[in-house]
């Protein structure tokens, strides 16, 4: 590697700067194909690439034995190229020659079968000898690097959230370790996991077992335990990480692919994104293939959100879509990603693939190096994010409304018709079509510096995040609370007192059990499996759906809406001032009618800022005082109304008396300075 002085990496990555990128990976061909892949990527104003991951062993072929040579290489010709390295640690998936030497990280499944390694991730990451191992890799491949002039940031891990759960002895032992770290005896215990029912009550730590997956396969707040031993050993892994390349490499940025609410091991990452570990949080964006599919573009920017939390960093899609992808779509994804802060759209992959678990995925240049469509698609959107950059960019989240998110719920909602996880993508998809910003938020870490805080089925309710809760209302700000939400304590048992636990008082009501929508309509309707209610406001009326509502009572509270069409007329959203502020809670899971009518109240009321004024299926942001930036997501035209006379940054068109927004078009108009 030549000796370089290293200049300040935040130079490619500050204000007024959006990257183009793509993922890279120099270990599946050579120099002569490098030479000319780095050519065609600076012609196609590519200036981020991704390289690393995937590759431990192709850095360390056997224990100890590290080959760096050949990517000094690499690392040199992407400088000389003017193109930043975002350097993957690839600490998963584990060499073959690790799992030889220390079997106990292979992956044991709950009926005892012995994993081989064929799928990525599968590995035992709180196993001390993986930690061991990963952590020595990290340290050599950061202190290499660290002073190179061509690296960006590290990248730490890939998709931590992903791979199986090991049920081996080991984890078994490490279980028991954490469950005597937490309760110290057996007694309490007992108390925590309900060890009374079913005659599990244990006498002796070493008569603890791990509990199966899913909803059968063991007590609730057994299984919700296991979980966050897991997930407390996912995040001292990544801390693991982190601790080293802030050691070897103070001041480098550092992100991820951080995808960790897989459904096979999702961990809490609250507590990294509040720590701030990540300098540029990041995920991959993997909307729909389709341009009709607009729903699909609502839930990965949700992916942004909930990886985000309350971080002021830009993001970075540190994975795009590539493969078959309608012509254009990915240019419309790159603009809906900026609206919620995002800095990098950088393509999987560069190279389509050849071979391994991904072969024949199309990338930006076909397997045998010609340029696809989907590069002329990322060299129109570096050339144009060139032209906006310095207008606003990356964009900067203001928001008014949060939307409160939680691990143990998220967990502990499995048996529930909705999980808590998709009742806030409800409330989110329904505030983003509003052109609102909006945050995701862990209630026992957030300031809660709001107007308004949506509580969507957070069913297991710590007293900080009840405490936090009560605390936001009674200086003055609106809660809206949904069904299933304050139902379980922080052990995962029901509370004995009246619900929601621990605010009933907040929230002036009583919630009592609950009953199936569909079983009252076969009364009134005279047919079974329709689940259709009537919400009544006082100027309003609508219909929705929902396989159960909450009975509630009031204690104080005002009925603004009720259920009607079934036996009897239900409180269906209630009102209680409380302190300074408002307490609303919803009998039913979070629904976008019920949603749309409340904050058309409360916006007014708490005079939050509202977006730009522009047709449904319309997405649009103020990126400065006087820049706009607008996407089509639909197919059909779309007439925008403008304030007065304006220039159009990306078309260099001039617009007089508004502008017509075409199919799935963007525009960032820059409006004439006031007279």
């Amino acid at each position: 590697m030549r000796n370089f002085e290293r200049p300040n990496a935040r130079d490619l990555t500050g204000p007024g700067k959006l990257l183009v990128g793509a993922n890279y990976h120099p270990h599946d061909s050579d120099p002569a194909t490098w030479r000319r892949d780095t050519a065609m990527m600076r012609d196609a104003g590519i200036t981020v690439v991704r390289l690393g991951h995937l590759a431990w062993d192709t850095f360390e072929p056997a224990d100890g034995d590290f080959h760096f040579d050949w990517f000094d290489d690499v690392m040199d010709l992407m400088h000389e190229h003017g193109i930043g390295v975002i350097l993957d640690i690839a600490a998963r998936p584990a060499p073959l020659w690790l799992h030889r030497k220390h079997p106990t990280i292979d992956v044991i499944d709950p009926d005892g079968t012995r994993r081989y390694p064929n799928h990525r991730y599968t590995l035992d990451t709180g196993d001390p000898h993986f930690r061991e191992h990963a952590v020595r890799f990290t340290d050599r491949l950061t202190r290499r690097y660290a002073a190179h002039p061509a690296l960006t940031a590290f990248g730490i891990d890939n998709e931590p959230g992903d791979g199986p759960i090991s049920y081996s002895p080991t984890v078994r032992a490490r279980f028991i370790d954490w469950l005597k770290a937490k309760y110290g005896t057996v007694e309490a215990l007992n108390r925590a996991w309900a060890g009374h029912r079913w005659s599990r009550q244990v006498s002796d730590f070493e008569e603890i077992g791990l509990p199966r997956p899913g909803v059968a396969g063991g007590a609730p707040e057994r299984v919700l335990d296991f979980h966050r031993f897991i997930s407390d050993e996912m995040n001292d892994y990544l801390d693991a990480l982190f601790d080293t390349v802030e050691a070897n490499a103070p001041g480098t940025l550092t992100t991820s692919n951080m995808w960790y609410y897989t459904p096979s091991k999702h961990f809490d990452w609250a507590p990294g994104a509040y720590a701030g570990r990540l300098t540029r949080p990041g995920n991959g964006l993997y909307p729909s293939l389709s341009l009709l599919d607009t729903d699909s573009i609502r839930d990965a920017l949700f992916g942004i959100a909930r990886i985000r939390y309350e971080q002021a960093e830009p993001f970075w899609c540190t994975e795009f879509t590539t493969m078959t992808a309608a012509p254009g779509s990915i240019r419309r994804s790159a603009y809906a990603s900026l609206m919620l802060g995002n800095q990098l759209v950088c393509g999987w992959t560069w190279q389509s693939m050849h071979a391994g678990e991904e072969q024949f995925l199309q990338g930006m240049v076909d397997w045998g190096g010609e340029p696809t469509r989907k590069l002329d698609e990322y060299r129109q959107i570096a050339a144009e994010f060139r032209k906006i950059e310095s207008h606003g960019f990356p964009y900067e989240v203001n928001a008014e409304i949060a939307i409160a998110m939680d691990f143990p719920s998220q967990i502990a909602s499995a048996p529930f018709p909705e999980r808590h996880d998709d009742q806030a993508l409800t409330a989110f998809r329904t505030i983003l079509d509003r052109n609102l910003d909006v945050r995701i938020v862990d209630l026992s870490r957030s300031e809660l510096d709001y107007k308004i805080l949506i509580v969507p089925g957070v069913l297991v309710l710590g007293e900080s995040a009840a405490e936090a809760i009560r605390g936001f209302v009674e200086r003055g700000g609106t809660a809206i609370m949904t069904s299933y939400s304050a139902t379980l304590d922080a052990d995962g048992q029901v509370f004995r007192s009246t619900r929601p636990g621990r605010l009933a008082d907040v929230f002036g009501i009583r919630v009592g059990p609950y009953e199936e929508t569909a079983t009252l309509n076969e009364i009134t309707k005279g047919h079974s499996g329709n689940d259709e209610v009537e919400l009544c406001f006082e100027a309003r009326s609508t219909t929705a759906r929902a396989p159960r509502f909450d009975l509630v009572g009031p204690l104080g509270a005002t009925v603004i809406a009720t259920l009607g069409g079934l036996d009897q007329e239900y409180a269906a959203v209630t009102e209680h001032q409380y302190g300074e502020g408002k307490a609303i809670y919803v009998a039913l899971p979070m629904r976008r009618e019920v949603l749309d009518a409340l904050l058309d109240d409360e916006i007014a009321r708490l005079g939050i800022r509202t977006g730009p004024p522009v047709p449904a299926g319309v997405m649009a942001r103020a990126v400065s005082d006087r820049h706009v930036l607008y996407l089509n997501l639909d197919g059909e035209p779309k007439p925008i109304d403008l304030p007065h006379n304006a220039s159009g940054v990306i078309s260099g068109q001039r617009f007089e008396n508004g502008l017509v927004l075409g199919p799935w078009d963007a525009e960032l108009v820059e409006l004439d300075p006031p007279r």
